[in-house]
């Protein structure tokens, strides 16, 4: 799969299916391995960019501070390069942070909006449990697999990582393929506690948008995703009980609710 020069660093992305453009936007330490399970239900109906941020996967980390609004002008960058000049956003985590950056910053870019168990930043967001904070920064220097099993502790429920481990391995084993080097963990990390907050700006947000969160979402609590619906005009919330931050234990009906969702607002039918 290719790279792309974007400002300071080369860029992976990959490129799935045909038709109306969706972006899917990695969390904090992800990459498009994490996208192994929505790629070939997306795709047959969009073309489906997957791609790494900086600081993750086969995209570069350089070691030096990361900003949020670098990742905004990243993507922005990546989808100049490869000639797309609009997409429905899908974001989830840092990812759903970096969603609503770029269609802040860019609203030309964005078709319609998909924020994933995420929040609006800084105040008067609901924020992260600081011992939560700890386990992910300390993970961050651990080896690639002991990483991704203290990721999925935190995002997924355990009743459900007990009754599915083949799904868990399956997890484990495409986190482990192109881990984020440490520094570039370490660096995302340090990005997403500095504090940006879209909170006053998304009633500026004017795209269809569909918020999804879990109600027993560990890192990012669900009431982060009641205060995006509450600014974001006429967006849709649905919370999903007995799910966790990675929504996995209600994966099926959240892919069916995309697609009825993408399809509702197809580029094709707002310009009708």
């Amino acid at each position: 799969m290719p790279k792309v020069k974007v400002g300071d660093i080369n860029m992976y992305y990959a490129i799935h299916g045909e038709g109306e453009p969706l972006v899917l936007i990695p969390g904090l330490m992800g990459n498009t391995d994490f996208f192994f399970r929505e790629i070939p239900v997306f795709s047959r109906d969009y073309r489906v960019i997957a791609f790494d941020n900086r600081g993750a996967g086969q995209t570069d980390a350089p070691d030096v501070p990361y900003y949020p609004d670098m990742f905004v002008n990243d993507l922005a960058g990546l989808l100049d390069a490869i000639g797309i000049k609009s997409a429905h956003i899908c974001g989830g985590s840092m990812g759903g942070m970096i969603a609503q950056g770029l269609v802040l910053k860019y609203p030309e870019k964005v078709i319609s909006l998909i924020l994933q168990c995420t929040s609006c930043g800084g105040q008067p967001s609901t924020p992260t449990d600081p011992t939560t904070m700890q386990r992910l920064a300390d993970a961050a220097a651990l080896n690639p697999e002991l990483r991704a099993k203290g990721t999925l502790r935190s995002c997924v429920a355990r009743e459900f990582a007990e009754k599915n481990p083949e799904i868990i391995q399956e997890y484990i084993a495409h986190m482990i393929k192109h881990p984020a080097p440490p520094q570039g963990g370490l660096r995302q990390l340090q990005a997403g506690l500095r504090g940006e907050s879209y909170y006053e700006r998304l009633p500026d947000i004017k795209v269809p948008t569909l918020i999804i969160h879990g109600e027993s979402d560990q890192l990012i609590p669900v009431e982060n995703a009641r205060i995006l619906a509450s600014r974001i005009p006429n967006s849709e919330l649905l919370i999903f009980k007995n799910t966790g931050h990675m929504l996995l234990e209600s994966q099926d009906e959240i892919f069916r609710i995309m697609l009825d969702f993408l399809k509702r607002h197809q580029l094709k039918q707002q310009e009708a």
